[in-house]
């Protein structure tokens, strides 16, 4: 057999290299398609480049042509209930951070986070929204908040991006109690992390539990770096001995956190806004929480000493004055399916289901997927008002999936195929990681167009979200670069 010359090897290796670089190159741009398409209506039938169209039943292109109504049409009745008004001004700005670097940042009112918009169950909220100088256009969305489709916030599907020199007024009813949080959801994986988002509180009419005070506690990465209320280095709150205090977590960056606990048992009282029932007393414990999720925390301060919380990302907190408290590894992980006491009700296995989807989260060397495909390539779950839907979910890789739900809250029926024993738990960002399967239950109670997509922002914008929609809904936008609307870039 006559061997290869130096020259033949290093000619195939070259022509290996040029495939391999071949395929790589495409591949990006394959993605930067997914990430950037040219026009698509995100209401029912993906409008695709050219105007190409893929349809996903004719009785439901039908429904959309005959009943029409639109997403924008949606809105708050008018009513007597008290009004609150905000203003948030989005511009860029630089940032001094406590560790002496500035950061050039993109911000509410000048501030990230953004100020903490803190209303009472019940209220009318009113915020005009005014865009500066963010060339890109800006939207607000209002994570976990259960509002009407106009008010979403999502470019290209519940109104226009907001250019420069321009405003748009929200407006919708604060029903649901609980810890919330807003942000841009134009080119989201980027503007929130150049800054824009902020907290945003609900606060009951009668609370189920009894504490002292609270505290708001934001963890966001801005610009590679993680900030816990904006600040870098350990974050001190003044704490009197026996004090009950309940902290409202957000996690806003990517990542997921793990928070352990120190000085004090605690008990964790809500995830994502909605109350646990009897939850149980926590010591020596730690938790996860994936990126868009929100956790409650109840503890008593000791008589002596601080209590501290650490994150994996090296944030710290710390309440009250003294000795540091001891940090014993070996922290038992906390587990939310068998926490807390169940409720009087059917037993999960026996809701109704009209309408069941299976959903494979995973990735395509680049390109995260669901089920498969990419973005508005995703044939969407179209439901009808009033169905109860069962979506099995099932993270196959590519990392932690925090999958999100806009506009519905939904209740988790089991993990891997074994029900929740504990207290009913109803979120709206649910955390996945691989080989896990979740079942959840949807209430379509909320007619519009919805988006469903991974709270890791930078999965969203590189495939990770498709829509949820209602039959005869439609919108008069569109998600693309005709219109400038990139909701998950």
């Amino acid at each position: 057999m006559r061997r290869l010359g130096w020259k033949a090897k290093g000619g195939l290796a070259a022509l290996g290299l040029t495939i391999l670089l071949g395929a790589v190159i495409g591949t990006y741009f394959w993605q930067m398609r997914m990430q950037r398409p040219y026009e698509v209506n995100m209401g029912g039938a993906h409008s695709m480049e050219a105007g190409a169209e893929h349809v996903y039943g004719s009785a439901l292109t039908a429904a959309h042509n005959v009943a029409g109504r639109s997403c924008e049409a949606l809105i708050e009745g008018a009513g007597e209930e008290p009004l609150r008004e905000f203003r948030l001004t989005a511009s860029q700005t630089v940032k001094e951070l406590d560790d002496g670097r500035t950061e050039n940042v993109w911000a509410f009112n000048g501030l990230t986070p953004g100020p903490e918009i803190r209303v009472s169950q019940g209220d009318r909220i009113r915020v005009m929204l005014v865009n500066e100088d963010i060339t890109e256009g800006v939207t607000l969305h209002w994570h976990g908040i259960e509002l009407p489709c106009s008010q979403d916030g999502v470019a290209g599907v519940t109104q226009d991006v907001v250019n420069p020199g321009e405003q748009f007024t929200y407006e919708f009813i604060a029903g649901s109690p609980g810890t919330y949080w807003y942000h841009s959801h134009q080119a989201s994986s980027e503007q929130v992390k150049k800054g824009l988002l902020g907290p945003f509180i609900v606060e009951p009419k009668e609370d189920a539990f009894d504490y002292n005070r609270e505290e708001t506690l934001l963890v966001q990465e801005l610009n590679g770096s993680y900030l816990l209320n904006g600040s870098t280095k350990e974050l001190t709150i003044d704490a009197a001995p026996g004090e009950a205090i309940r902290l409202r977590l957000i996690h806003a960056a990517n990542e997921t956190e793990t928070v352990s606990v120190y000085g004090a048992p605690y008990r964790i009282i809500a995830m994502d806004g909605h109350d646990l029932n009897e939850p149980g007393e926590l010591d020596h414990h730690q938790f996860r929480m994936g990126a868009g999720q929100r956790y409650d925390l109840l503890l008593q301060m000791p008589q002596q000493g601080k209590v501290t919380l650490v994150s994996g990302s090296g944030l710290k907190m710390s309440l009250g004055s003294g000795s540091e408290p001891d940090t014993p590894a070996g922290l038992a992980l906390f587990t939310w399916t068998d926490y807390g006491a169940p409720v009087q009700s059917p037993p999960m296995t026996d809701l109704p289901v009209d309408r069941s989807q299976t959903l494979t989260l995973g990735r395509n060397v680049f390109i995260n997927t669901i089920n498969g495909k990419s973005f508005h390539e995703i044939p969407p779950v179209i439901v009808k008002e009033g169905d109860r839907v069962k979506i099995t979910l099932t993270n196959e890789g590519g990392g932690d999936h925090p999958f999100h739900l806009h506009g519905h809250t939904f209740q988790v029926l089991s993990r891997n195929g074994k029900p929740l024993s504990g207290s009913p738990v109803v979120l709206d960002t649910l955390l996945t990681q691989q080989d896990e399967t979740y079942e959840i239950y949807v209430i379509a109670d909320n007619p519009g167009l919805w988006m469903m997509h991974c709270h890791n922002l930078m999965h969203a914008s590189m495939g990770m979200s498709m829509m949820f929609n209602y039959e005869g809904v439609t919108t008069p936008y569109r998600v693309g670069t005709k219109s400038g609307n990139l909701p998950d870039l």
